[in-house]
């Protein structure tokens, strides 16, 4: 459904700009005007981003194969950079033909028929790119939304021609060029913008807070799972998410007990979140043992009388071994997480200094 949604608005995009296309040529070859032709070659470039958008989202859609086991859902993501880069080179463009023009001035030439097509493209372009935009954001396609983007600017760079003429036909002053640079610059900054965004998630974003938090409370609603800690997510593509996730349970539980708990969690996930955890950790709890409870009390209160401190988890406490162990989450904000770090094992140790302690440094991965 998701891919028949996307394919469906780029060939309304193709088709669009197929159209427009087609009417400035004619009117352009009619009356002679380089400007308007030009502007014809330009919306069969912005067929061209919907084709490419089409091509990545049939691509993405193929089906896992021994060398891409989870899929390749990433390959939009490669589609997206593309239409960053067209939209990139676009302004680039622009910017390097208004300064020209900056430059090397001429008198301008509006006429009837001229500006009739440039509002017809304005309209046209407005309306296409509202569209694209919106399906893209509805169904998750950063290639949509960077094509949608790319029409709303087209629209407001023959919106800026209209605004010229009005001035030149009412004053007779000429700026055209001027603000011509002015938006092309604003078309740079937009693919700029675009292109960071999704070199962003190919690299790898943080976890969305909702999701995550909707995920550990989904996993901490079974019976006896006291928290999940340290979630890991890694996208394959807009519609496919897997990653890991850590349990604390009681200290009793049989290794049957954790595969049906593990199963169960894994089901419950996927069905409500469409998330594949396909690792789950086990923390073990300590239960009935008063010398844990004790000994949990003293690290907190040690651990997290340090600013950069998020959590403190996993804790167990082997009272006959004198072994205690536990993770701690810092903050990317700390100045030197390694130095707190080592600082808070040294506390820890010299609390204990009979224990063998074992410190686990987890990073502010997801809320």
């Amino acid at each position: 459904m998701r891919e028949k949604t996307i394919i469906r608005t780029s060939v309304i995009g193709i088709l669009a700009n197929l159209l427009l296309a087609g009417f400035k040529a004619a009117v352009g070859l009619f009356t002679h005007s380089v400007a308007i032709v030009m502007d014809a070659v330009n919306n069969l470039s912005d067929a061209l981003s919907s084709v490419i958008t089409i091509i990545g989202t049939r691509l993405a859609a193929k089906a896992p194969d021994r060398k891409h086991p989870l899929g390749h859902g990433r390959t939009e993501y490669l589609t997206a950079a593309i239409i960053s880069i067209i939209v990139l080179y676009a302004g680039v463009t622009a910017l390097i033909e208004s300064v020209k023009k900056i430059l090397h001035p001429v008198t301008p030439d509006y006429g009837p028929a001229a500006l009739i097509i440039v509002a017809v493209a304005v309209a046209v372009k407005l309306l296409l790119g509202r569209y694209v935009k919106s399906v893209g954001r509805k169904v998750n396609s950063d290639a949509l939304v960077n094509s949608g983007e790319d029409a709303r600017l087209d629209a407001v760079i023959s919106f800026t021609t209209l605004v010229a003429a009005g001035i030149y036909l009412l004053f007779h002053i000429s700026l055209e060029a001027w603000l011509g640079a002015i938006i092309a610059a604003f078309i740079i900054k937009s693919g700029v913008d675009m292109l960071r965004e999704t070199i962003s998630r190919i690299l790898g974003e943080r976890v969305d807070s909702d999701l995550a938090r909707a995920i550990k409370e989904t996993v901490a609603s079974f019976p006896d799972v006291y928290g999940a800690y340290d979630l890991i997510l890694h996208s394959y593509g807009p519609e496919r998410l897997v990653g890991s996730v850590h349990i604390e349970v009681p200290d009793y539980y049989t290794a049957d007990q954790l595969d049906h708990l593990q199963r169960d969690i894994f089901a419950k996930v996927y069905q409500e979140h469409g998330v594949g955890l396909v690792g789950i950790g086990v923390y073990a709890r300590n239960t009935g043992d008063t010398a844990a409870a004790r000994a949990y009390d003293r690290v907190r209160d040690l651990v997290t009388a340090h600013e950069h401190v998020l959590q403190l988890h996993g804790f167990h406490y082997h009272e006959e071994e004198k072994e205690l162990q536990f993770d701690v989450v810092l903050s990317f904000d700390a100045p030197d997480r390694e130095a707190l770090y080592r600082e808070i094992v040294e506390e820890v140790q010299e609390a204990f200094p009979d224990h063998k302690v074992r410190v686990a440094l987890d990073a502010d991965i997801s809320d």
